[in-house]
């Protein structure tokens, strides 16, 4: 067997791993390890251990080896902060540009509250649970230490909708989330709705205490599955994005109210449903700009709802597309943007060309946030707060934000 050493982690978790002229990526080992093991098309696919790093530690979940839902149970948490921090640093580092020390969020274990899921029926009923690493093949899930408890109790329920509403060929989609008002279910991919499976559907999500079950876009609904976004109460679309965790979500609000303390007219780009629009609107006016109309339309009616917030307006726009320009954004004191992976080229040139006081940058990719950073950078902005929010535990993704202000 060839033996490895791990020179460290790329940015998605695995190992760079050297043997004298050759390079591989390993996964679930850490910097300074060696390991043993072949690589086949520049992947060693089951790494063993011959000297372990000190940071190593026994994994906590059963399934951990076999499910891709997590990546780094094997690491300290001291380790996974500081690398985090470190991916986020030198991401911008490589755009050449300087950051403050970050202040950093962690959320705790089993705190997920949202989760896709997969389902697909089986001849003894239906398996649920995340993909295997690298795998089509879904782990069924016995146990789970990044959801909520909740959400880990309702799997025998969701397996049973599976095993009602799946096609033997298909596999469904599950967006669960976990709210006040208890569990809200969206799948994806199942059997048409007839009165029979409505039937059927209806009956478990009175037998789970669902608040909603939404089947391709067919509701049961039973009670509102509302989300507090700041003083107000929104009711997201079925299967909507939401920030991971509860402690997630509050940290990110915290870092982009500290940004923005003081502007009176902010503009929230990538607004989704509210999570800063909403709570923004406490001190601000805001403008809330979302490529989708469904998003938009639960904010608008939770501020309707909700007295005492300054005016919110709504936008429904392609900001890829069709970014404001900058004489729309020259009326507002304060931008927080929050865009896709990708990031947000096309809007973040049109930024660079006002003078905006101050941008809340928020993403969830170092890199194209980093590279949106540069454009920002070229015009004269720097960075002045950092940061750091992991609510994705046990795995390689993390989430930022950065206050940024003209000099």
């Amino acid at each position: 067997m060839t033996q490895w050493t791990i020179e460290r982690l790329g940015r998605k978790g695995d190992g760079v791993a050297l043997s004298g002229d050759a390079r591989a990526l390993a996964p679930l080992v850490l910097p300074g390890e060696v390991i043993e093991g072949e690589a086949e098309t520049g992947r060693i696919i089951a790494p063993r251990i011959v000297t372990p790093s000190p940071d190593r530690i026994r994994p906590l979940c059963a399934h951990y080896r076999a499910c891709g839902g997590c990546s780094l149970m094997h690491a300290t948490d001291a380790f996974t902060t500081a690398w985090k921090t470190q991916v986020v640093l030198t991401a911008l580092a490589a755009q050449g540009i300087a950051a403050p020390v970050p202040q950093v969020h962690v959320s705790p274990p089993c705190s997920r509250r949202r989760a896709v899921l997969s389902g697909r029926r089986t001849k003894k009923g239906a398996t649920v649970g995340f993909h295997g690493r690298a795998s089509e093949v879904i782990v069924d899930l016995a146990e789970c230490h990044v959801l909520r408890p909740q959400i880990v109790a309702a799997l025998p329920l969701l397996r049973r909708i599976v095993a009602a509403g799946a096609s033997r060929a298909a596999e469904l989609s599950l967006v669960v989330i976990h709210g006040p008002a208890g569990l809200d279910v969206a799948v994806r991919g199942g059997k048409p709705m007839e009165p029979a499976l409505f039937a059927t559907l209806a009956a478990l999500a009175e037998e789970g205490d669902l608040a909603r079950l939404d089947w391709d876009g067919q509701a049961i609904t039973r009670r509102a599955p509302a989300l507090p976004m700041g003083r107000a109460q929104v009711v997201p679309p079925p299967g909507a994005f939401l920030q991971a965790t509860e402690q997630g979500q509050a940290a990110l609000l915290a870092a982009v109210r500290a940004a923005l303390a003081g502007a009176t007219r902010v503009a929230d780009l990538f607004a989704g449903c509210g999570t800063f629009a909403l709570p923004l609107a406490e001190r601000a006016a805001v403008h809330a700009v979302e490529g989708l109309a469904e998003p938009l339309a639960a904010l608008d009616s939770a501020w309707r709802a909700t007295p005492g917030l300054n005016r919110i307006t709504t936008e429904v726009r392609d900001l890829a597309r069709r970014p404001l320009m900058p004489d729309e954004l020259a009326h507002f004191d304060g931008i927080v943007i929050d865009p896709p992976r990708a990031g947000a080229e096309a809007q973040m040139r049109h930024l660079a060309a006002t003078r905006v006081p101050v941008v809340a940058a928020v993403s969830c990719d170092p890199v194209s946030f980093a590279k949106d950073a540069r454009i920002l950078a070229d015009a004269g902005y720097r960075i002045d707060r950092l940061w750091v929010v992991d609510q994705f535990r046990f795995s390689p993704h993390v989430e930022m934000v950065a206050a940024l202000t003209p000099g």
